[in-house]
C-alpha cells in the first residue's frame, strides 16, 4: 500500500487531558486506506508530522488521531494553530510495517506508554472486531496516572471481553485506588511476564523505552521472537537515540 496525499476536514476535537487532544479527520472513505497500526502525516507549513492512526479501519473515512501539545515545540504551536473545527489540513497516508496480521491467531501482547496508546486501539479494535476470541493484554505506561488519557476506555474493553486484560503502570508514587502497577514498565514487565514466545508483540514509545523493553523481554525464556515497533526503523539501534527516556 502506497502512500498517499489527500485533503481531509477537522470534523471532531476533544481535550482528553491537560495536554493530550483527540482529533476526528474525515476524508474520501475511498483514498483512506490504512491498516490497523499504521501512521500518518499531517502536512503543515512544509513539515511531515507522524501520528498513530487510533482507530480501526471500517471504510467512513474518519482518521482518529491522539495529539499532544507540547509548547516549546515549533511545529506543534503551528500545528494547533491550523486546528478548528471546519479547517482543512493534508494529510499523507498510510506509513509503518508495524501492523495487526487480520489472520495471525497469536495472543497479542501490546505494550505503550503515553500516546503509543494510539497505535494500541487502532490494532485492539480491529482484533476485538474479527477475533474477539484472541487473549489480548494491553500494558499502559506513564509517568503519572493522569497521563493514562483514556484509561476508562482500556477498563471497559476489560470488563466487555473476558479474553481481553489491562495492565496500567506508572513510574510516580502515591496513587490512590490504583490496581495497576507503580514501577518503570522494563521492571514492571519483568517481574510478571513469564514467557511471551506464544505471542505477536507490540511496542509503542520512545527509543529508549522500545529498546528497554525489548532488552527485557529478551531475558524472558523462552525469548520472544515477533516483536513490532516503528521505532526499529526509524530509530535502529546504533544509529538514533535508543539510550533517550
Amino acid at each position: 500500500m502506497s502512500a498517499r496525499t489527500l485533503t481531509c476536514t477537522v470534523e471532531t476535537m476533544e481535550t482528553l487531558s491537560a495536554d493530550v487532544y483527540r482529533l476526528f479527520l474525515r476524508g474520501d472513505p475511498q483514498q483512506i486506506l490504512f491498516a490497523p497500526g499504521q501512521y500518518l502525516m499531517l502536512i503543515v507549513q512544509g513539515n511531515h508530522l507522524p501520528f498513530s492512526i487510533a482507530n480501526a479501519p471500517n471504510g467512513d473515512g474518519i482518521l482518529e488521531l491522539h495529539v499532544q501539545y507540547i509548547a516549546e515545540s515549533d511545529n506543534a504551536r503551528a500545528l494547533f494553530r491550523q486546528l478548528h473545527v471546519g479547517a482543512e489540513i493534508e494529510v499523507s497516508l498510510a506509513g509503518g510495517e508495524s501492523v495487526l496480521e487480520l489472520d495471525d491467531p497469536r495472543p497479542l501482547l501490546l505494550i505503550a506508554a503515553g500516546t503509543g496508546f494510539a497505535q494500541m486501539k487502532s490494532i485492539i479494535e480491529a482484533s476485538l472486531a474479527l477475533h474477539p476470541e484472541r487473549p489480548i493484554h494491553l500494558w499502559w505506561a506513564a509517568r503519572a496516572r493522569s497521563e493514562l488519557y483514556m484509561e476508562w476506555q482500556a477498563r471497559q474493553w476489560a470488563e466487555q471481553n473476558e479474553h481481553f486484560s489491562f495492565t496500567p503502570v506508572v513510574e510516580l508514587p502515591g496513587e490512590e485506588d490504583f490496581d495497576g502497577v507503580v514501577e518503570r514498565i522494563d521492571n514492571a514487565l519483568h517481574d510478571r511476564v513469564q514467557r511471551a514466545d506464544e505471542a505477536s508483540i507490540f511496542i509503542a514509545g520512545s527509543p529508549g523505552m522500545v529498546y528497554a523493553v525489548v532488552d527485557t523481554l529478551a531475558r524472558i525464556e523462552p525469548m520472544a521472537k515477533r516483536i513490532f515497533s516503528d521505532v526499529f526503523s526509524y530509530a535502529p539501534r546504533g544509529k538514533g537515540p535508543d539510550e533517550v527516556s
